[in-house]
C-alpha cells in the first residue's frame, strides 16, 4: 500500500511533539519556531492529505490513531492557521476523517469535534476576542481583527473554490483530486456558515458543482439549508447558483414555489405591479425557463387551484406569474433556449400560440377578432366528442387561466361590440368561470348571463342610473345562483360601472352600499386591481376610466 508509506511514523510523531510543545502559547519564541518550522510543517501536512484522502474514516483512525490529536492541536495554533496554506490543507484533512454515515456514538461523537474545529476555523467570531496574544499577534501583522479574520476567511474560500472548479494546484489537475465524498463533507460543514457573505463564492461553487456519478454529492441538509436561507433573504445567490439548486434538489423547488405562494395569499398588495416585483423577486419566473422547472412550478399552482376550488385570487396569481415568466423567457438570450409552445407540450398547438399572444402585442382593433379566434378553438376542443374525461377539460381550462387577461379583455369587448359577438364572448366567460362538462348547467349559465348582459346593455346608454336600476339589471328569478354565476355577473356589472357613462356617476355609491356591505369586497378589488394593471400596462394615465378605477381603488384600500 503505497499511501501507508507517504507519511513515516517518525514524522508524525516529531510534529506531534511539535504541536503539543507549541500548544495555544504566543510567545515570540514559539512564533519564532513555529515560522522556522512552518514550510516542512505544511509539507508533512500535504502528506498526511494525500493519504487521507484515499482511506474512510475508520480506516484514517486505524492507520494514524493519533491524527485527531494532531490536528486539533494545529487547528488552535493561532501561528500555524494564520498561514492560510496550512489553514487549507487542516481543513482537507478533517473532511477526510469526518465520517458520511456514522455507524456508532464514537464516530458520530468524531463528527461533532470535526464539525466545531471548521467552524472554528472558518468564523472570526470565536477568534480574537477571548485571545489576547492572539490580538497581539494580529497587531504586529498590521491588521485589525476583522481585517484579519475577513482576508483569512476569503483566501480560504478562494482556495476551495478553485479546486472546486477544477483549477491547476501545484502543478496537478485538482479536480480529480477532490472526491465525492469530500465535496459532500465540505457542503455539510458549509451549513453553520452559509450567512457569512465571505462564504458566498463557496456556496455558488458547491451549488454549480457535479460529480463524475449520476448520485448527488452536496448533502442534503446542506441544499435544504441554502434554500431557506435564501427564502428568508439573509443571502443573495446568483440566477444560475439557484437555478442549480433547484435543479437538483426538488423538495427546494417545491418548498420555493409554496413560499412564494403563501406570501402572495396572505400579503394585502395594493396593485398587480407589486404582486409582480414579489414574483420577480422570487427568482421562479426566471428559474421557469428550464421547462422541467416550469412544470414542477405548474402543477404545484395547479393543484393551489384545485384545493381552493378556483378562487379569483389564485387565478389572478397564476395570470400574473405566467405573464412574469413569458417576459424572463423573452429576456433569456441564451442561444437554444426553448419556444414557448414547448412550455405546453400537451396542448393544442395552435391555442397555445393564440394564447401567448399578448393583447398588447396586437392593435385593440383586433381584440374582438383574436378572442373569437381563442373561443372557437376552445369550443371545438371542449365540445369534442372524444374528450370524455375531466381531466381534459380541466387542462384546457387551466391552460386558459394562465392568460386570463384575455377573459377580463372579453368582458370589455363584451360591452362595446356588436349583438353577434356577445355569445361567442359569454360562452368563453361561461367556460372561464365554470369549467365543468356539464351541457345543461352550462347553458343554465348563459341564459342567465345572457339576461343580465341583455338588462345591462338597456341601461349602457343611459345618462342618468340608480343603484336601483344596477341591482334590477342583475337580479334573478331563482335565489339558488350558482357561485360561477356570481362571479361572472359581478364581472359583467364592475364592467359596466367602468365602461359607461352612466356608470361612472353610480360607481362610487354603488362600490360604497352594495360592494362593501357584502361579503365580495376582495373578489371586487381583485377585478380592479387587473384593470389596473392592464390600463398600466397599455400607457393609458389620463382618460376618465382610468382615473374612475384609481379612485375606486383608493377607496376600497382606505375602508379595508
Amino acid at each position: 500500500m503505497a499511501h501507508d508509506t507517504a507519511v513515516p511514523k517518525l514524522s508524525f510523531q516529531y510534529w506531534l511533539d511539535k504541536a503539543v510543545e507549541w500548544g495555544q502559547t504566543t510567545t515570540l519564541e514559539s512564533q519564532q519556531d513555529v515560522c522556522l518550522h512552518l514550510p516542512k510543517l505544511q509539507e508533512f501536512l500535504q502528506q498526511i492529505y494525500e493519504s487521507l484522502k484515499h482511506m474512510n474514516s475508520t480506516t484514517a483512525i486505524q492507520r494514524f490513531p493519533l491524527i485527531g490529536q494532531l490536528l486539533g492541536r494545529l487547528c488552535w495554533n493561532p501561528f500555524v492557521v494564520g498561514y492560510d496554506e496550512s489553514q487549507k490543507t487542516l481543513m482537507w484533512c478533517l473532511c477526510c476523517l469526518y465520517s458520511n454515515e456514522p455507524q456508532n456514538p464514537v464516530e458520530l461523537k468524531a463528527n461533532s469535534w470535526i464539525l466545531s474545529l471548521l467552524c472554528h476555523l472558518l468564523s472570526s467570531s470565536e477568534w480574537g476576542a477571548n485571545e489576547v496574544g492572539t490580538g497581539t499577534f494580529i497587531s504586529a501583522l498590521g491588521y485589525t481583527s476583522a481585517d484579519y479574520y475577513s482576508k483569512l476567511v476569503k483566501n480560504i474560500v478562494l482556495s476551495l473554490v478553485t479546486e472546486l472548479k477544477g483549477n491547476q494546484f501545484n502543478g496537478l489537475n485538482v479536480q480529480g483530486r477532490v472526491s465525492d465524498d469530500h465535496v459532500n463533507v465540505v457542503s455539510l460543514f458549509c451549513v453553520p456558515l452559509i450567512t457569512l457573505p465571505d462564504v458566498t463564492p463557496l456556496l455558488e461553487a458547491l451549488l454549480t458543482y457535479h460529480g463524475g456519478g449520476s448520485q448527488e454529492v452536496l448533502s442534503s441538509e446542506f441544499l435544504e439549508a441554502v434554500n431557506e436561507t435564501f427564502l428568508k433573504k439573509k443571502i443573495t445567490l446568483s440566477e444560475s447558483a439557484i437555478l442549480s439548486l433547484w435543479l437538483r434538489h426538488l423538495p427546494s423547488l417545491e418548498k420555493a414555489t409554496l413560499h412564494l405562494f403563501g406570501r402572495l395569499i396572505s400579503t394585502q398588495t395594493s396593485s398587480l405591479e407589486e404582486v409582480a416585483c414579489i414574483i420577480k423577486e422570487s427568482l421562479l419566473p426566471q428559474a421557469a425557463c428550464h421547462p422541467p422547472i416550469f412544470r414542477i412550478v405548474d402543477e404545484i399552482f395547479k393543484n393551489a387551484l384545485l384545493e381552493t376550488g378556483g378562487t379569483p385570487e389564485v387565478m389572478t396569481i397564476i395570470q400574473v406569474f405566467t405573464q412574469c415568466f413569458v417576459q424572463a423567457h423573452q429576456k433569456d438570450n441564451k442561444q437554444h433556449k426553448f419556444p414557448l409552445k414547448a412550455y405546453f407540450p400537451h396542448h393544442h398547438h395552435h391555442l397555445v400560440i393564440a394564447l401567448l399572444k399578448h393583447p398588447f402585442d396586437l392593435p385593440a382593433t383586433l381584440w374582438s377578432q383574436h378572442l373569437k379566434y381563442i373561443t372557437d378553438m376552445l369550443k371545438a376542443i371542449i365540445e369534442d366528442k372524444s374528450i370524455r374525461s375531466y381531466t381534459d377539460l380541466f387542462e384546457s381550462w387551466f391552460l386558459f387561466v394562465h392568460f386570463g387577461e384575455w377573459a377580463d379583455i372579453a368582458v370589455e369587448q363584451l360591452l362595446k361590440s356588436e349583438d353577434e359577438s356577445s355569445d361567442t364572448f359569454l360562452w368563453l366567460l361561461a367556460f372561464y368561470y365554470n369549467p365543468h362538462n356539464d351541457k345543461e348547467q352550462r347553458t343554465q349559465i348563459l341564459v342567465e348571463a345572457r339576461a343580465v348582459y341583455d338588462r345591462l346593455m338597456m341601461l349602457f346608454s343611459c345618462t342618468t342610473l340608480s343603484i336601483t336600476d344596477l341591482q334590477a339589471a342583475a337580479s334573478t328569478k331563482t335565489d339558488k345562483r350558482q357561485s360561477c354565476t356570481k362571479h361572472l355577473v359581478r364581472h359583467l356589472l364592475i364592467s359596466f360601472l367602468l365602461f359607461s357613462s352612466g356608470g361612472h356617476k353610480i360607481a362610487q355609491e354603488f362600490i360604497s352600499h352594495v360592494i362593501l356591505a357584502s361579503n365580495t369586497t376582495n373578489e371586487v378589488f381583485g377585478l380592479l386591481i387587473r384593470t389596473a394593471y392592464r390600463f398600466n400596462q397599455l400607457g393609458l394615465k389620463n382618460q376618465r376610466t382610468v382615473k374612475l378605477v384609481n379612485e375606486l381603488l383608493q377607496e376600497l384600500r382606505f375602508t379595508d
